[in-house]
């Protein structure tokens, strides 16, 4: 995605805008070090691109940007669970609209702290009182942080995933290492060489995988880490052929140049006791 090109709609520092995408408010980073934009729907990541690099994130040529459902690419927040745990599936956070907190900049980069509270409309669907901020730090790396915290007055169990799409070059020529010795697909555990790469459907979770996964994209000539915190799992997804032509916001061939790489609370395990505090982070650099 070209960031440079959204329509701006006001300025909010020397290195922020807002900008417009088919309707959406986007907030656009431009600074020495990278380029990024998020969507305020959903809170969702839409670029990263460090500074003389490709983009790092993948998004969907066909991907809906109306505000009327799930953004397809970039960096979705599913929460307040992961996968079809409940309605809807991978929360509601992903489709629904978050306040711009703050933002803060510097010679080193950007700041950006966007935040999500309990409403009549998420109680609907989860009756929890909760107050929940993304904070994206963009710089020579990307750090998103998921800082769940229970604002209510009895226990609550959140779970979730930072969705990471990485644009990269080939996937039949990638690979995903540091995974560990098992993972989880269509519910059996099997066990795992630690290394994954594709010529078919991937779709596991991986339950000992190290801190830092490392992704080789030999097409564009790069290593992309991804570290993660906070998290029981890594999920590794990339839908192969069939399953991208019967999606309608996916392109044919959009599995040829995209991995998901997830730090993700796969199970919802996570109990965080009234005032108790989860995060949840991802942080991706492109070498």
């Amino acid at each position: 995605m070209d960031v440079r090109q959204l329509p701006t709609t006001a300025v909010l520092s020397d290195f922020v805008t807002v900008c417009e995408l088919d309707g959406l408010k986007v907030i656009r980073v431009i600074h020495p070090k990278a380029t990024a934009a998020v969507s305020l729907f959903g809170a969702h990541v839409l670029s990263f691109q460090p500074t003389g690099k490709e983009d790092a994130i993948w998004m969907s040529e066909n991907a809906d940007f109306s505000g009327n459902k799930a953004i397809r690419g970039g960096i979705p927040v599913c929460w307040p669970w992961f996968g079809k745990a409940a309605e809807p599936s991978h929360g509601f956070a992903r489709s629904s609209t978050w306040t711009l907190k703050e933002h803060r900049e510097s010679e080193n980069g950007v700041i950006i702290s966007l935040t999500l509270e309990d409403n009549a409309e998420t109680r609907e669907i989860w009756p929890h009182a909760f107050h929940a901020e993304l904070l994206i730090e963009v710089s020579e790396t990307l750090k998103v942080s998921l800082i769940s915290t229970n604002t209510g007055k009895s226990a609550i169990n959140v779970g979730g995933a930072l969705h990471t799409y990485l644009n990269i070059g080939d996937v039949t020529e990638t690979t995903v290492s540091a995974l560990g010795n098992e993972y989880i697909e269509a519910g059996e555990r099997k066990p795992s060489s630690g290394t994954t790469g594709f010529d078919q459907e991937v779709d596991r979770i991986y339950t000992c995988a190290d801190e830092t996964v490392v992704v080789e994209d030999p097409a564009y000539q790069r290593r992309m880490t991804v570290t993660n915190t906070g998290n029981n799992a890594v999920v590794v997804w990339n839908p192969w052929e069939a399953l991208s032509i019967s999606m309608g916001d996916m392109a044919d061939d959009s599995y040829q140049t995209m991995v998901c790489v997830e730090s993700a609370v796969y199970d919802r395990s996570v109990i965080l006791e009234p005032g108790d505090k989860h995060i949840l982070t991802t942080l991706l650099a492109c070498q």
